[in-house]
């Protein structure tokens, strides 16, 4: 499993993200708070508090995968 902090704070930034684990073949969740979507579903994530970073919770220990949310690493 991969778990990292991540940012969306532009619509781009939502739209990248999902474009990009959209090709994945596993499950990718995202949680803000007490709600947890699934990652690859725009409309869930627009369903979170953006202003704030997320939990990703990956089910996959891929190097490659950690290395694509690079950009999207909350600071």
């Amino acid at each position: 499993m991969t778990q990292m902090k991540i940012a969306l704070t532009t619509i781009n930034d939502v739209k990248n993200f999902v474009n990009t684990v959209s090709r994945c073949d596993f499950a990718v969740d995202l949680s803000g708070g007490r709600y947890t979507v699934d990652g690859k579903s725009i409309m869930g994530i627009f369903s979170l508090d953006l202003s704030k970073p997320l939990d990703l919770l990956a089910y996959t220990d891929d190097p490659a995968f950690a290395e694509a949310m690079a950009p999207f690493a909350a600071e």
